[in-house]
């Protein structure tokens, strides 16, 4: 089964109005029918999967917990989607997305998000001209060419 994606607002809204209860999950309890029935006894309506980007791992878990949801424990009322952008767009959504997260540091995802874009650049460095982002190795190509 595929999980539907939650948008990020709408999430933020159900949080911040509490219209709803939910619970966003980053990772996968290793028994599903011990995370339903935990969710169904805390009475949560909304069951949002994610992982870094909502590309792997979170779609994954989500479809494996709604096809159990509806599948084994006959459940059509609890709602099993996956978090639009992952936990990485929230992040990167601004405090009034961070403020839900227990035990958020801003230091530990300004150094990820650092890493992750010189990652990004060197790779397209590399990708023009072939030299891994060393400026020293694109000069002495340039001039090997000439």
């Amino acid at each position: 089964m595929t999980a539907d994606i939650m948008p990020q607002r709408r999430a933020m809204m159900i949080l911040s109005m509490k219209i709803a209860s939910m619970l966003i999950i980053d990772g996968f309890w290793w028994n599903r029918g011990m995370l339903y029935e935990l969710c169904y006894k805390a009475d949560i309506e909304w069951v949002v999967f994610t992982c870094g980007s909502s590309s792997g791992r979170g779609p994954r878990c989500a479809g494996w917990f709604l096809d159990h949801v509806r599948n084994t424990a006959q459940d059509n009322d609890m709602q099993v989607m996956t978090l639009e952008g992952g936990v990485k767009g929230w992040v990167k959504a601004g405090p009034q997305y961070t403020q839900f997260m227990d035990g958020f540091q801003s230091e530990y995802w300004e150094k990820l998000f650092a890493e992750e874009e010189k990652s990004k650049q060197t790779k397209a460095d590399t990708e023009t001209n072939g030299t891994g982002g060393d400026p020293s190795t694109a000069a002495s190509a340039a001039v090997a060419e000439t």
